[in-house]
């Protein structure tokens, strides 16, 4: 039996096209990827705190070599969606801010990241 491949477009083929036309073979539907995480600085953000209890707007913007503005909107964009939390401090007359991980923002992560292992695992197949 031909592996299943993936609903990648294929020229002068409609999806609803004849098992025939499509080369004989069925297709695996993609994941339906969390827009929220997907993008790389916000993947990166929630993989680093998913490693670390916490972490400081200077440790991630070092980690993920980026700008604080850019640190600044991903971040709240997971805070937004509830993926991370934000607490925000003063160490002395300096201003702190400290990220967590959620729960939810774990369970976002672990579910993106068993999609990314089917589209890996459904890749190599091919």
């Amino acid at each position: 039996m031909a592996r299943p491949r993936l609903a990648w477009k294929e020229p002068g083929v409609k999806p609803e096209a004849p098992r025939e036309a499509r080369g004989g073979r069925e297709r695996a539907e993609l994941p339906e990827f969390d827009r929220v995480i997907h993008e790389r600085i916000r993947l990166g953000i929630v993989s680093a705190l998913a490693i670390n209890h916490s972490l400081s707007f200077t440790d991630l913007k070092r980690l993920l070599k980026t700008t604080d503005g850019n640190l600044s909107v991903h971040a709240r964009k997971l805070e937004d969606a509830g993926y991370i939390s934000c607490d925000k401090h003063f160490e002395g007359r300096v201003p702190k801010t400290d990220y967590q991980l959620t729960a939810a923002g774990r369970r976002e992560l672990e579910r993106y990241l068993d999609q990314m292992e089917q589209l890996i695992r459904a890749t190599r197949e091919e």
